[in-house]
């Protein structure tokens, strides 16, 4: 019998030779893989890698695993309080920290800064007929706050070098100025003479520079009115000793 077609549905296709209905222009249904027969094709199948690759990506991770801890103990080491490891190997953990991956958290701070802090120089200068003559001295910190005072984007160097410079060297040096951290402390007088250079240049008010004296002036913030705490009203101060001044000192940071 002939299917009807008033349906709205094509006939299937007859195969032309065994006269029944062909299904060959449809794909198969797919059936459940047999138990224990493979699934994935051989061009597809991944090789297993060589003994020395899987040696090779196993040193790797073993030496960045190493390498990473011990990035952690020593920035670790040089934020704990003073501990019989830390003393012992102060400079090796300060010559890996500084000044790369040196930390400050005085952001988070529970006791922030409570006094200002201003750094100064004054300048040994000598004519052209080698006359030596002595400045007055100058506030540098000064002259970087009236830098970025009433600027929405103030440069992060003007506002933290010499700080930082400063800050590096009294952390290194004794009050008797002796450094107590071996090549650190050297590196910290170095750095902190030619920021101080950096803002001055290489003469004053016509006359070669010699010599610079740096020194640090300290006053406490007076507390909220509301505070029953009484600030202390004295001025202290910091000052370094006399420092050559050779073209060496002028080299790029």
């Amino acid at each position: 019998m002939e299917p009807s077609r008033g349906s709205g549905e094509q006939a299937l296709p007859q195969h032309p030779e065994s006269g029944t209905t062909a299904t060959a222009a449809f794909p198969p249904p797919r059936s459940a893989p047999e138990s224990g027969a493979s699934t994935a094709s051989p061009e597809g199948s991944r090789p297993p890698r060589s003994p020395w690759s899987v040696a090779a990506l196993a040193l790797t991770a073993v030496l960045l695993a190493g390498a990473l801890l011990t990035h952690l103990a020593m920035v670790f080491l040089s934020l704990a309080p003073t501990n019989a490891v830390s003393s012992k190997h102060r400079e090796r953990i300060d010559a890996y920290v500084q000044p790369e991956f040196g930390q400050d958290w005085r952001l988070f701070a529970p006791n922030p800064q409570q006094r200002n802090e201003a750094v100064g120089v004054r300048l040994r200068t000598a004519g052209e007929n080698g006359t030596p003559a002595l400045s007055g001295w100058v506030n540098l910190t000064a002259e970087d706050v009236e830098t970025i005072r009433g600027n929405l984007a103030p440069s992060h160097a003007h506002q933290n070098m010499l700080r930082r410079a400063w800050d590096g060297y009294v952390n290194s040096h004794s009050l008797k100025d002796r450094p107590r951290r071996g090549p650190l402390g050297e590196l910290s007088r170095t750095y902190l003479k030619r920021v101080v250079l950096q803002r001055i240049g290489r003469e004053w008010q016509g006359r070669r520079i010699v010599g610079v004296q740096v020194a640090g002036r300290f006053t406490a913030v007076p507390p909220p009115s509301w505070h029953h705490e009484k600030a202390s009203d004295t001025t202290e101060y910091r000052v370094l000793p006399w420092w050559p001044v050779t073209d060496q000192d002028y080299r790029e940071l």
